[in-house]
């Protein structure tokens, strides 16, 4: 039994699952097939990534291009980040726009990140193990990003500049506007 939240980009949406506690702790079904497809659309995840980081870590804005395109059930399981989805569907009404939010082992909410959008993320505690769900396996060949703090997506990570940590390729990205090889709004990428 989940909840879906609608966010400001059509089909980004936050999963709140039914969370059942007493003074034991708390069960939470953390994954229904059945639930997802009937609440926000059929998809057949093929892989479940874990990252830990500390506090600062950026990671991002990540996507794979063509056919070989993920959509992401994120969650974090302890600490706090801020998620972020940027719509890099050429031709969208939303294209360059960003949905953003909390999750953490507290909030137990879930955020579903579809084909045509770039992700990222920043640990905002002192540590955070983050998990999420990919329709389709991780293909280095296929892989596309685009600059973590690029202007012109207006994204507030919530860390001070001087204080986030980068992986030395995600130093490198492109912006936006010089990025190539994005998805286009005309184009159904779950169509087989």
């Amino acid at each position: 039994m989940i909840n879906i939240i609608e966010t400001s980009i059509p089909g980004v949406v936050i999963v709140e699952p039914k969370v059942f506690g007493d003074s034991r702790g708390y069960f939470l079904e953390s994954w229904s097939q059945r639930d997802f497809d009937a609440a926000v659309r059929p998809v057949t995840f093929v892989q479940d990534n874990e990252s830990k980081s500390s506090y600062g870590v950026v990671r991002g804005l990540h996507y794979q291009k063509g056919m070989y395109s993920q959509s992401k059930l994120v969650r974090v399981v302890s600490g706090t980040v801020l998620d972020v989805a940027v719509d890099i569907r050429r031709g969208s009404p939303w294209f360059g726009q960003h949905v953003a939010c909390i999750l953490s082992g507290e909030n137990h909410r879930q955020f579903f990140v579809p084909r045509g959008f770039a992700h990222g993320f920043a640990v905002l505690s002192p540590e955070a193990v983050f998990q999420y769900k990919c329709d389709n396996p991780y293909a280095p060949e296929a892989e596309g990003a685009i600059a973590w703090d690029d202007p012109s997506l207006g994204i507030d990570w919530g860390i001070p500049e001087a204080s986030v940590l980068l992986s030395e390729k995600d130093k490198h990205h492109p912006l936006l506007s010089e990025a190539t090889d994005l998805f286009d709004y005309s184009v159904d990428y779950y169509a087989k």
